[in-house]
């Protein structure tokens, strides 16, 4: 399938209703523990793959319009897609999570062993992804979004630090202000306009599992 990267839509080409969903990826013991998981393939765990399903349930319950639905490549996430009941119409790398580089598979302690108050949002990754390419990733990904929403709502399923920069972005704010809004395994989050202006319309809704 072939999408359009380059198709420019303004806020009042756009209907009323009309909804960005993102969801992220159900727990792995990455993100369980607390690593950096950008390119390496981690399985989810029996309850990340519950958390995936039991948000498919509920996303059914926003009878979104003939959703787009893409997926980053990493197998967490198609996965989840699957156990979610939604059908990807294609693998998308723009969708990959933020590549950490030298720090993958660390936590954030022990990168700041060595590098004091270290976050993504502040400092470099050696040898990875930096903020100022992860801005250029997101307007990508959001400019074809806004292309699909006349006619169709779009569902991206992918990662946490990834995600959280598509926030930012879509509420017209630095991809650093990602720091600000949390988004847990198997959560998902929905973006929309009101007055032509971007909006926040759910945040971090999670899935309804024991853990």
């Amino acid at each position: 399938m072939m999408v359009d990267m380059t198709s420019q839509s303004t806020p009042s080409s756009i209907p009323l209703g009309a909804r960005v969903v993102l969801m992220r990826h159900g727990e792995t013991e990455w993100a369980r523990t607390g690593k950096h998981t950008g390119r390496t393939e981690v399985p989810l765990t029996p309850l990340g793959e519950m958390q995936a399903t039991a948000t498919g349930n509920r996303l059914r319950t926003l009878d979104l319009r003939n959703p787009m639905i893409l997926t980053s490549p990493r197998l967490r996430a198609q996965l989840t897609g699957d156990l979610a009941g939604l059908p990807e119409e294609r693998t998308w790398d723009a969708l990959s999570e933020w590549d950490y580089g030298d720090y993958e598979g660390l936590t954030t302690p022990e990168i700041r062993a060595t590098v004091p108050d270290w976050t993504v949002w502040t400092h470099p990754c050696p040898g990875g992804e930096q903020a100022d390419q992860i801005h250029a990733r997101t307007d990508m990904v959001l400019s074809m979004v806004r292309s699909q929403l006349p006619e169709r709502d779009v569902i991206l399923i992918g990662h946490g630090h990834f995600s959280r920069a598509l926030i930012a972005r879509w509420l017209e704010l630095p991809v650093t202000e990602g720091k600000r809004f949390a988004l847990s395994p198997g959560a998902y989050t929905v973006l929309g306009y009101e007055h032509g202006a971007t909006h926040l319309l759910h945040h971090n809704v999670p899935p309804l599992v024991e853990a």
